[in-house]
């Protein structure tokens, strides 16, 4: 791998640090607006932040914004509005009080990416890092599973639809990036991420103003707290999108998982909860798969 394509690991990691930041913040924000209004706010608030990431490109790089084609188009609505249903997916398994449960089947996302990249993006998949990406995804289901746990079939075929969303959302994305042929992918990362910001900022204003204006409301009266969380999920998404320009999904998704680990981390030491000898051996698996899918590139 070249100096260069170290970067996607550096962007990776920063954007699985301010993912997690911006969930927490969401969570705190669910109780006042609400989910649908508290998922929305990570796009509502995001899109300025973003727009300003990529004026600043422009003033940086003196380049004009790319002028894309009509298969960006095809792939961002794909990348944009697979995230919204995947979200949806998500929630609508989380209310079958089944949260552990579903998040072990979402996390199974790398698998599904590293399939959908192969197929419409054509991005490689070696077997080292075949067996990275399935050592890693374990480890995360080992470490979300507890023994006695009840899930059903409904969960389970909700959180494997929502994590084939979300593998398709990457997909759409970095094929959008990809199709810009720009020589920065900077401004590649940049463009795309705004374009796919005001798509979801735009429809789910739409939705909530048919379906719960009460939420709009509460959002704008929110606007101080759900600020900073847009502005940390344009952050995540803006390294998420510099990570898509510079590796296959399957790659960024799978190294992604080491959000895991820092929830763990927050847990253990913010809020002194011990790490059982399971949750151990999840953490081992997902170390694992993570430094030899790091090696496999």
């Amino acid at each position: 791998m070249t100096n260069s394509g170290w970067l996607w690991v550096l962007f990776t990691v920063v954007a699985a640090a301010a993912q997690t930041a911006r969930n927490a913040m969401q969570r705190e924000l669910t109780g006042r607006l609400g989910t649908a209004g508290a998922t929305h706010v990570r796009f509502l608030f995001g899109f300025p932040f973003a727009v300003v990431f990529l004026a600043g490109v422009v003033i940086a790089s003196g380049a004009a914004p790319p002028r894309p084609g009509p298969m960006f188009w095809l792939w961002v609505l794909d990348g944009a509005f697979a995230q919204v249903l995947a979200t949806a997916l998500m929630l609508a398994a989380m209310t079958d009080r089944s949260f552990v449960v579903t998040i072990a089947y979402i996390k199974t996302e790398p698998v599904q990416v590293a399939l959908f990249g192969f197929v419409l993006l054509g991005d490689a998949v070696t077997l080292p890092m075949a067996a990275a990406i399935l050592i890693a995804t374990a480890g995360v289901v080992v470490m979300s599973w507890r023994p006695g746990m009840k899930g059903g079939l409904k969960p389970m075929l909700l959180g494997l639809a929502a994590g084939a969303m979300f593998g398709l959302s990457a997909t759409g994305y970095r094929g959008a990036i990809l199709t810009l042929g720009t020589a920065s992918y900077v401004m590649a990362a940049t463009f795309t991420l705004v374009v796919g910001l005001v798509m979801q900022s735009v429809a789910l204003s739409v939705y909530l103003w048919l379906r719960d204006r009460a939420a709009l409301t509460a959002i704008a009266r929110e606007w101080r707290p759900s600020l900073l969380a847009g502005f940390m999920g344009a952050l995540a998404s803006q390294f998420w999108f510099l990570a898509f320009a510079l590796a296959t999904a399957a790659s960024v998704r799978t190294l992604a998982l080491v959000e895991v680990l820092f929830a763990q981390a927050i847990s253990r030491f913010a809020f002194r909860q011990p790490t059982t000898a399971r949750e151990a051996a999840g953490i081992v698996l997902v170390v694992l798969g993570v430094a030899a899918l790091i090696l496999a590139q």
